[in-house]
């Protein structure tokens, strides 16, 4: 599933009139980056969730090939972040395999596969990309795997279960993966972001595992200066 319904509000003019899943990054838009990435993992089905310019998230849908099935979850009151998205399109997944979630807003480098496959023998409710950097909300994890989060802007530091062993705060890369069994342990309603799921779940003794990034790209887009980086790094031109 990509997560597509964002207002785009940090991008300013250019978000209000573009939604981030068809911005264009070296000739191809993001939709098309993260959904390239799905499909070498192997996914054969896309669910695309849309709200703010879901009409034209529809058309180029319609217009070009994905390399896979690609159906849209329309949010048409309001976005319902990537938790009440992923709820909202439970029906639309098929099968019993792993599920593979990806903002649409990244560029991600990791292994989807070998993702896919941690999840799929590893036993947790889900397995989260994470990676050591700067950031002012962090997820903390022992060597069990989630046990609390932390926001520096707000001074707050909160372990839902105590931890075991060390504990490490990591940075979420907004792409995970989860078990099919997911969308029917979510007890919540209306909008709400994955990760609070993701902690309720391992408050309640659920596993909920790490994927640590080392050298992979990452990039991310969500406000003008990232954007004009990541188009600097992927549009630059070859020394002569």
């Amino acid at each position: 599933m990509i997560f597509a319904a964002g207002l785009g509000t940090r991008l300013g003019a250019l978000g209000r009139a573009t939604p981030k899943a068809l911005i264009e990054i070296g000739g191809r838009t993001m939709l098309e980056r993260a959904a390239a990435g799905l499909v070498a993992a192997g996914a054969r089905r896309l669910v695309v969730n849309a709200h703010h310019h879901a009409d034209r998230i529809e058309r180029f849908v319609a217009g070009h090939d994905l390399g896979a099935e690609v159906l849209v979850s329309r949010e048409p009151d309001r976005p319902l972040d990537t938790g009440g998205g992923l709820l909202r399109a439970r029906d639309l997944f098929r099968g019993d395999d792993v599920l593979l979630l990806h903002n649409v807003d990244v560029v991600c480098g990791a292994d989807l596969a070998a993702l896919a496959a941690s999840q799929r023998d590893g036993g947790a409710v889900a397995t989260l990309v994470v990676q050591e950097r700067e950031t002012s909300r962090y997820l903390l994890f022992d060597e069990i795997g989630l046990c609390g989060r932390e926001d520096h802007r707000h001074g707050l530091r909160r372990e839902v279960r105590p931890p075991r062993g060390g504990v490490r705060a990591l940075a979420f890369a907004g792409v995970h993966a989860c078990s099919p069994r997911l969308p029917g342990l979510i007890t919540e309603r209306g909008a709400f972001p994955i990760v609070d799921v993701y902690l309720r779940l391992a408050a309640e003794g659920h596993v909920v595992a790490p994927w640590t990034l080392r050298d992979e790209l990452w990039l991310e887009i969500g406000d003008p200066a990232r954007l004009e980086a990541a188009r600097a790094l992927l549009e630059r031109t070859p020394p002569a």
